[in-house]
Parts: structure tokens; sequence; C-alpha cells
């Protein structure tokens, strides 16, 4: 396998200016990050999500800091090609700039990362300017933002009336102004994320906001079908892996009980018999099981 260039936020740069899309990916843990850095996704996203995906939870709200710094140190271990970015939780920043500043750094320091994520436009635009006067990268995230779930009244589409509009068009202004390196649309209208990403000279990347972005994030678990319902209409679902992990799982119990795992071929003896002794045991044993069923 050839091994791929590593992406930095510079190459993110560059590639908005090239026209180059961006793919972004979230994950959790080494083995699904591995394949996604493999794969050729150019930046990996630790997201708080976990708290919905993997957590099982309602929502991200309850994710600490400690929760996020071990999942994005699993997923630095992987990620040789992927940017990583870190996703800070509810209230690791927003009380203070002293406070962001920290565990930006304790993000970057413990975890491995590469870049930190934050919620919020204007009114996060000191604690943006803060973490990047520290040489620390941030990706902002406007539009429907889950921190504010509560406040929002939950999943919608953000800047239909006139009014959001503006304000979004200036939260994207803010962000950029602050020293953000790109950022990410979530659940806007499509004409308003072409309006921004045109707006701006950071990339865009977009969640249920239209193909005008400059890149893409999906949820891992959503795209790969980790669940059986698709709970977002502007998810994709390009594989079923719940339903293959579930009969992977079924076929794994019969083999047991019907005796037909463990056989020879996956167990250990005293004295390794020869491969037609072998065969013969475990057609043997088969019949035997056969019969008792």
């Amino acid at each position: 396998m050839e091994k791929k260039k590593k992406i930095t936020v510079p190459c993110l740069q560059a590639m908005k200016a090239s026209g180059e899309k961006l793919v972004m990916l979230t994950a959790y843990d080494y083995p699904f990050a591995r394949i996604a850095d493999q794969a050729g996704v150019d930046i990996i996203l630790v997201g708080d999500s976990l708290g919905t995906v993997v957590q099982g939870r309602k929502n991200t709200l309850r994710v600490t800091m400690e929760e996020m710094l071990y999942h994005t140190s699993l997923v630095s271990r992987a990620a040789e090609h992927s940017l990583v970015v870190f996703d800070m939780p509810f209230m690791s920043y927003q009380e203070s700039l002293e406070q962001a500043r920290r565990n930006a750094g304790r993000a970057i320091k413990e975890s491995g990362a590469e870049a930190v994520k934050l919620e919020g436009g204007t009114n996060m635009q000191k604690t943006i300017e803060a973490i990047v006067n520290i040489d620390i990268p941030v990706m902002a995230h406007i539009g429907l933002t889950p921190q504010s779930i509560h406040k929002l009244g939950g999943h919608k589409v953000q800047g239909r009336e006139e009014a959001k509009r503006r304000k979004l068009l200036n939260d994207a202004k803010a962000v950029e102004q602050a020293g953000a390196f790109a950022v990410v649309l979530e659940l806007l209208p499509a004409e308003l994320a072409g309006e921004i990403t045109e707006l701006l000279t950071i990339p865009t990347i977009g969640i249920g906001s239209g193909i005008d972005c400059d890149g893409q994030v999906l949820v891992l678990h959503d795209l790969l079908g980790l669940y059986p319902e698709n709970r977002f209409r502007f998810v994709k679902q390009y594989a079923n892996l719940y339903e293959q992990a579930r009969q992977a799982i079924e076929q794994y119990g019969e083999d047991v009980r019907t005796q037909k795992f463990p056989d020879d071929k996956h167990s250990f003896f005293k004295e390794e018999k020869k491969d037609d002794e072998k065969a013969s045991d475990h057609k043997n044993r088969v019949r035997h099981a056969d019969t008792l069923a």
C-alpha cells in the first residue's frame, strides 16, 4: 500500500484554493481510525458525538475532557495520513479564556491531536483568538451546534429566516477573522452554505448543508450503517455493518451450539495430527453433532 502524505493545516488551505474537496469523518478508536486513515480520509474528527454513537446517550452534553482525551489518543495512534481534530466538549472552553487555552493545550499535549474544534460564532470569537494565539489550530463550527441543543429546540435547519441568515454570515466572518483554519457548517440551507463558502478564504466543511461546501463530514457509525435506523435525512449509508455483524454473531452462536466450532483447524493438541487424520476426526465430530441435533 502506497504511503500517503501527511495532511496538515496548510494542506487544507491549499486544497480549498485549488478546488479539491476535503473529506472528513469521525472516529473514536484505533481500529476504525486506522481504516479511515488508510482509506485516505483527510481529517479525522474525534467528535463529542461519541456521547450518542458510542456511549448511547441522548445528546453530547455529558461527554468529559477525560473521555475525549482517551478516545483521541486511540485515534492519534492510527492516523499516519489524516489530520486529527479534537472536539472540545461542553463546558471545557466556555467558562473563561484561561480555561479554553488550558484545555486546548491538554488536547494537543495529552491526546496527540493536531487541532481542536469548538462550537460558536461571534460569541466565541475571542475564545478562538485566545487559542490561536498560543499556536493551536482551531476549527470552528456554526449553524446547528449540538452543545446548544436545548436552546435550539432540537435538530433543526438553521438560517432559513433572513435574520438568522444574516447572523450566520456574521458568525462565519467572525470565526475567520479570529483565526480559525476551517469551519463546519451544520444543517444550513444549501444556498446559504454556498454563499458562506464563497465569502470565506478558509475551507467550509458541510454536514447537511449541500454540495457547495469545500468538504463534507459524516459520523462514521451513520455512514457504515451501524445503527439499523437512518436517523437523519442528510446521511448517506454506504454499508450495512449492523446486519452483517448480527448475522456473523448468529452464525458463531449456531456453530458453538452444534459443535462445529472450534474444529481441529482452530484447536491445539499435545501432538499435531496429520491433515488426513484431522479431516477424518472433524467429519466424525460433525456427524456426531448432526446426530445429537
